[in-house]
């Protein structure tokens, strides 16, 4: 007995192609070498469902006739008869296939197919002497001749940058990363269910836009040929999905692609996914527990639980969130800093200076506060945290306190020492937002390259009037590490910009 996948001497890859592409050549002369007529009639997940404790004796009166198809993962030839081990979408099933039942060409033929080859085979459930459930195989056909070989059995893909360049074979080899991105599909689907249960309307709001707002970011820019303006790739979705609150559709959501054209690290990546969702008559203590909500609603979608397990360390998502203020939350994790300090904005220059980080000479006191919140205190946000009331001057779209100058109706999400989410009461103000945008404008001015537009007819829309509303964001990306326990943004995103392949 042969074992094709560990048996063999491993071979020079071009070696091996070119074996491959003769054997296709070979195909081709034949008649029709990639055959588009077969039909799967059954899933390997379902067989096993339905079968895999039923005993030999069980399956044999029956005759249970199957038919299946995919990659052949494993083969085993041994003499008149061999077995395949195949893989679908689903799971995986082993072949039995003689020289009795497919006859002699055939089977010769059978024995020069190769790993990564995918087949379609029909035949009768049986249970092998070792109990495992198989499918004695009477007909076989060979649909997609593999020409590159796969990764040798036991390591797959081994290289991390080769994993996330060749998405397609770590796919193929990798249960795990099948997994997970099976387990992104639930939560994205746990959380648009969530929000039509609540009575949101999803949305689709433009890509392309002539001014980049909603976030501070440095976006991408294109350029339209018919109508030969300069355009932006959406750094968000946020002035478009309040313009729908204007309109008088009260609550919407949108879970789409954003781009901004920043560094990449294992938090960040060019492109992300995001769900922005916004709701009249509401503020940012109503979003905080809805936001709460929705994520321990995906989390149980995802896991069954709201609690789960990252990077070795336990996260409660079924406990209430905590609140701090931007200050508190030095306080409690950098206690070395007093009162007085935090308010000296002399002081936090220099602080932040020794850690590396220039202030640009704009910003405020709040501004220099949220810096050093960032250096000291970010990081150490494990358990679900809001870190709340935000300085007006970086939060240009937020709606100002009515108790406390200088301070926004805002919220950031922090699990894990990462931001999650992002949300506040939403500026209806259309004078402040006028005023609010041209500070923006200034910073740009002064250097600060990922400071806001001025939107004119934003502030159009707004001057027909916008209800109270509160609007977040939840960045998806970030969430499914979480719950996948994916220590990368690259392992959850399917095609992770890299840089180009030497």
């Amino acid at each position: 007995m042969s074992e094709q996948e560990n048996q063999q001497p491993i071979q020079d890859e071009s070696h091996v192609i070119a074996e491959r592409r003769s054997k296709l050549k070979a195909l081709r002369e034949q008649g029709v070498a990639f055959p588009n007529d077969a039909r799967r009639t059954h899933h390997a997940a379902d067989l096993h469902a339905e079968h895999g404790e039923k005993t030999a004796e069980d399956l044999e009166p029956h005759g249970i006739r199957v038919g299946i198809a995919g990659r052949m993962m494993l083969k085993r030839v041994m003499g008149k008869a061999s077995f395949a081990t195949i893989q679908d979408p689903t799971s995986r099933i082993q072949l039995f296939i003689t020289k009795e039942n497919i006859g002699d060409e055939l089977y010769d033929a059978f024995k020069k197919w190769d790993l990564g080859d995918i087949v379609a085979a029909e035949g009768v459930l049986f249970k092998t002497k070792t109990g495992e459930l198989s499918v004695k195989v009477d007909q076989l056909r060979l649909l997609t001749k593999s020409i590159r070989p796969l990764p040798e059995k036991f390591h797959g893909l081994s290289d991390q940058e080769t994993k996330y360049r060749q998405r397609y074979v770590d796919l193929i080899v990798s249960e795990e990363t099948r997994k997970t991105f099976v387990t992104r599909s639930k939560i994205v689907a746990a959380i648009r269910h969530f929000m039509l249960d609540n009575q949101f309307l999803e949305v689709e709001t433009p890509m392309l836009h002539p001014i980049p707002g909603g976030a501070s970011a440095k976006p991408f820019k294109t350029h339209h040929n018919a109508l030969d303006m300069q355009m932006f790739l959406r750094i968000a979705p946020e002035l478009f999905l309040k313009r729908l609150i204007v309109g008088g559709f009260e609550r919407v959501f949108e879970i789409n692609r954003n781009f901004r054209n920043e560094g990449l690290s294992v938090r960040h990546n060019p492109e992300f996914t995001m769900m922005e969702f916004y709701a009249a008559y509401t503020d940012y203590r109503w979003l905080m527990d809805f936001t709460e909500q929705c994520i321990r609603a995906a989390a149980i979608a995802a896991q069954g639980t709201a609690t789960v397990m990252y990077q070795g360390r336990e996260v409660d998502l079924a406990k209430p969130f905590q609140r701090l203020t931007i200050v508190g939350a030095i306080r409690k994790y950098a206690p070395q800093y007093t009162e007085a300090q935090l308010e000296d904005a002399t002081f936090l220059r220099n602080e932040l200076k020794k850690s590396g980080v220039d202030a640009l000479p704009h910003l405020g006191l709040g501004a220099l506060q949220l810096a050093l919140f960032e250096e000291t205190a970010e990081s150490q946000l494990w358990e679900p945290t809001y870190i709340i009331d935000y300085p007006v001057e970086v939060s240009p779209l937020a709606r100002a306190s009515d108790i406390h100058p200088g301070i926004t109706e805002r919220f950031e999400l922090f699990i894990t020492g990462r931001e999650i989410a992002n949300g506040f009461s939403e500026l209806n103000d259309p004078e402040d937002q006028a005023d609010r945008f041209r500070k923006q404008v200034e910073a740009k001015e002064a250097g600060d390259d990922e400071a806001m537009y001025y939107d004119a007819d934003y502030i159009r829309a707004l001057e027909y009037g916008m209800p109270p509303t509160g609007g977040c964001g939840i960045g998806i990306d970030r969430l499914v590490m979480l719950l996948t326990d994916s220590p990368s943004i690259r392992d959850v995103i399917l095609f992770p910009h890299m840089r180009p392949e030497a």
